[in-house]
């Protein structure tokens, strides 16, 4: 039964990750049609929010009546959701620069910035696997910006500084509800649900305020094209169900689930399938072409993942894994 119930979360888990991977390449989909980030970003939240809310309001209506009679709780949902406002803005501006197996495999820095803060709270060095995952990492980032060029830049400096820091806002986001008791109290689900929700009101305002700022620059075109891109009727099916529906909500639900059948440390080794599914659907549907660089570095990457999340102390691997759990 055991065996039975492993293999049902390791199946949900994997699910979930692979439509993180959906979500980044229809993500390069509609953005290619000229979509802005902040537009993409607050569409994805808002569609997400909205049902984390509506399945909260029907599943969980104790964890909302919990969380708005506590003052505190309330104010620590903000930061959160301002958290996840960060990882989902910053992972659609490097796809936008960059694509979205790039972005995701430079997306999975997150899990060196969690090692590095676990190691700084201790106050330990890190040990010898957690060193050499964060040299694979710091190699793979530079295999993939130049393309084994060793003398020049072949990605936008953009793309690779905007990837670095969705690594940087994963890890944060990540940390957070970890250290502030939020998971702890309510779960990964309805914690992640609530603070897609705050993250929505954060990035519909920063999506309207770009609008604003280009229409009194005089620049009404560009306004019109943050608030209403020119997206085909396949554009906005992707959008609304490829981003919003299934590589979010579906995907956070089924990732969750899995996660808490096989635990963090399993979760964040699974959850490496997203960079690959990215990728892979980056080059089938999307038609884009990777190098042999490209694909060595995304092995650093997987290859750094393995190396920070196994044959640690427990609190260690915990924090690693969740850094790959939460990465979406």
């Amino acid at each position: 039964m055991a065996g039975a119930a492993s293999l049902r979360g390791a199946a949900l888990t994997l699910a979930g990750a692979a439509l993180w991977g959906f979500s980044g390449a229809s993500s390069q989909y509609v953005l290619a049609q000229g979509a802005d980030p902040t537009f993409v970003t607050a569409m994805r939240m808002l569609c997400a929010g909205a049902l984390f809310l509506a399945f909260l309001a029907v599943r969980r209506r104790d964890v909302l009546a919990r969380v708005f009679a506590d003052r505190r709780t309330v104010g620590r949902f903000a930061v959160f959701g301002f958290g996840l406002l960060g990882s989902q803005i910053t992972f659609a501006i490097s796809i936008a620069y960059t694509n979205a197996g790039t972005a995701t495999v430079l997306q999975m820095t997150g899990s060196v910035f969690i090692m590095l803060f676990v190691c700084l709270r201790a106050r330990t060095a890190p040990r010898t696997g957690e060193a050499l995952g964060l040299a694979a990492a710091l190699a793979a980032t530079y295999l993939i910006a130049t393309q084994g060029d060793f003398g020049a830049l072949r990605l936008p400096v953009e793309g690779v500084l905007w990837g670095v820091a969705n690594g940087l806002a994963v890890a944060l986001y990540v940390v957070y509800p970890k250290e502030s008791g939020l998971f702890e109290r309510f779960g990964g689900l309805a914690t992640t649900g609530l603070g897609m929700a705050v993250g929505a009101v954060y990035a519909t305002i920063v999506w309207l305020v770009r609008a604003i700022i280009s229409l009194a620059a005089g620049d009404g075109a560009e306004a019109l094209r943050i608030v209403a891109p020119p997206l085909d009727a396949s554009g906005w099916a992707v959008l609304a169900i490829g981003v919003g529906v299934v590589g979010t909500f579906v995907a956070y639900a089924l990732y969750l689930s899995g996660v808490a059948r096989v635990g963090s440390v399993a979760g964040g080794l699974l959850g490496a399938v997203e960079p690959l599914a990215a990728t892979s659907l980056s080059a089938v549907w999307l038609g884009m072409a990777f190098s042999g660089a490209d694909w060595a570095g995304f092995a650093l990457m997987l290859a750094m993942i393995a190396l920070v999340t196994i044959k640690g102390p427990k609190a260690r691997t915990d924090a690693a894994g969740k850094g790959a759990d939460q990465a979406g």
